[in-house]
């Protein structure tokens, strides 16, 4: 036995497909599908759904609109699975994505959390589709080799799953896909990738949202440093390595360099280079001065 579950904030325009792609898999386990949303247009799309798949074990859940990890929170006493798999209501799963995800825990049974693969919708001809593909294959090759030598790596809160009942509630300070997966290291278990179970999201069009959205995830992810350090000096943790790091993407310039396959690729990966250190600098600005990441709904219309 499997739970799913889909949150959702505003999306009654991709809540649909997203659906579609879940109950349409040929999925090997029982499975029972959360829907979690605090707006009535998201829910009365969802309602349908069920009353259209009787067979499927499709349930509705209000969120009561505080934020993701706060409803996700409520909604984890009800999961009955033995593995919980996340995924959001703006991005859709490829077929045997399920499959693929659970075929990670049984193949390694030390096995805490997995993550699927980000695909972009885009392709590379706009500078917003070159950026997200360059940013996407770059995270995809970063995963695949801490897969392959066996390290911590973090999950992508697009499509990630977990064991039940290992942690009872998610922080509300902090990205959830990449504090979960460090408390799961910290138990002694191993993170998982299945590089075939993609999800496919649509990305930013406009340079505001871009810049809102990527600050916002850089800082969601850089407050895992309060979870990561020792509350005392002679408490002996192992501090999990970050994945999504200043430094790890100081290390990728070599790729930035060979990705471009013609002049204008190579003008706008120079801009997202330019960028990318705007955002580090204006995130760690704003840790500092106290302007921290919270768990709060935060819709980005373009990517809707």
């Amino acid at each position: 036995m499997i739970s799913i579950v889909i949150t959702a904030f505003n999306e009654p325009k991709t809540i649909g497909k997203c659906i579609e792609s879940i109950i349409n898999q040929n999925i090997t386990e029982d499975y029972e599908l959360y829907i979690s949303a605090p707006d009535k247009e998201t829910q009365d799309i969802t309602k349908k759904y069920i009353q259209q798949n009787t067979n499927k074990n499709i349930q509705l859940f209000q969120d009561p609109g505080k934020g993701k990890s706060y409803a996700l929170n409520l909604l984890l006493p009800k999961l009955k699975g033995e593995i919980i798999i996340l995924t959001d209501g703006d991005v859709y799963l490829s077929n045997d994505s399920i499959n693929n995800i659970l075929y990670e825990f049984k193949s390694n049974k030390n096995i805490g959390c997995v993550t699927g693969r980000p695909t972009p919708q885009e392709d590379k001809t706009t500078k917003f589709g070159f950026w997200a593909n360059f940013l996407f294959d770059s995270a995809h090759r970063l995963r695949k080799k801490l897969k392959q030598q066996n390290q911590f790596l973090e999950c992508s809160g697009y499509l990630w799953a977990f064991k039940n009942n290992i942690i009872k509630s998610f922080p509300l300070d902090v990205a959830e896909d990449t504090v979960v997966p460090f408390f799961f290291h910290k138990k002694g278990y191993q993170i998982g990738y299945a590089e075939n179970a993609r999800v496919f999201v649509k990305n930013t069009d406009n340079i505001k949202d871009w810049l809102e959205q990527k600050t916002r995830t850089v800082k969601a992810h850089e407050k895992i440093k309060r979870y990561t350090k020792p509350k005392t000096n002679s408490e002996n943790i192992k501090r999990a390595p970050q994945t999504k790091t200043f430094l790890n993407e100081i290390k990728g310039i070599t790729k930035v360099l060979t990705y471009p396959n013609s002049p204008k690729e190579l003008f706008w990966i120079s801009q997202l280079v330019g960028l990318r250190l705007y955002i580090w600098i204006k995130a760690y600005t704003s840790f500092l001065s106290g302007t921290e990441y919270q768990d709060a709904w935060k819709r980005v219309e373009s990517t809707k």
